[in-house]
Parts: C-alpha cells; structure tokens; sequence
C-alpha cells in the first residue's frame, strides 16, 4: 500500500561505458555509471561511479557521490562519499572526499583532503615533575617534558 520513496538516482538505470568503447567530452550522469572503457574528459556522476580493471578515466575533474577504483584514474577527484582504491587502481590527481579506503597494492599521487577539517586538540599542561627544570641532573636521570 504504501511505497518507499526512492531518489531518482536510485531508480534511473546506471549509464555504462562498454570495454572497447571510448569517448571524449564532458560526461554527466544523472544516476550510476559503471566504466569498463575509456573516457577523455570531466565526469559528473549524481549517483556512484565505478572503474573496473579494464576502464581509464583521465581528464580535469571526476565528481560522484562514491566513487570505487580498480582501472587507472588521472583527474582531481571529488567525491561526496567514500573513495575507494582497490589494490589495482591506479589514482594520479587531487583528491577531496569524506573517506577514503585504499588495499594494499594501490598506487597513487597526489594529496588527499579527507572529511571534515577538524580543529587540534588544545595543549595539555603537565604536572611539574619533582624538582625544578634548573635542577642539576645526574648521570642516567631523564628529563621529562
């Protein structure tokens, strides 16, 4: 009787870009793309993308909401989600994401900004120790800080 709503995104069949296949340009995505080919360009994905082994994407900027890599990936990257490198990816390119899991095995360069900018803890004060931080010190005795 009543129904789950689901997003359009959730409902729209994924987009996928066949092995063999290649395209050059500007690509959106209104739900998920799964890429087995080759694409030259920017990539925007309002659902979850994927890279399979055999899949290349190398242009100036790839956005999606997750976004999974096992193929070779040369772009800044934004992702709302979790980006997540399998041991054969290959990410050369800025990284802005939530979270991020990489295996063991994945290679990758460039710099990565995770979650949310959090600020450092304050500075603890430590108790003074026994004697004063002037104090004369014996052989085998270990300053503190």
């Amino acid at each position: 009787m009543f129904r789950k709503k689901t997003s359009s995104v959730e409902s729209a069949p994924p987009t996928y870009i066949a092995q063999n296949s290649e395209m050059q340009g500007t690509l959106f995505v209104e739900s998920n793309l799964l890429v087995d080919g080759i694409i030259h360009g920017t990539v925007e994905v309002r659902g979850d993308m994927e890279i399979s082994a055999s899949g290349l994407v190398e242009g100036p900027e790839v956005r999606a909401r997750n976004l999974t890599v096992h193929g070779i990936l040369k772009a800044r990257v934004t992702v709302q989600g979790r980006l997540t490198l399998t041991r054969t990816a290959r990410l050369e390119g800025d990284v802005n994401a939530s979270a991020l899991s990489v295996e063991p095995g994945a290679f990758y360069v460039g710099y990565i900004e995770t979650g949310e900018a959090k600020p450092l803890p304050e500075s603890r004060s430590y108790p003074e120790l026994m004697g004063s931080a002037d104090a004369k010190l014996g052989s085998g005795d270990i300053r503190g800080i």
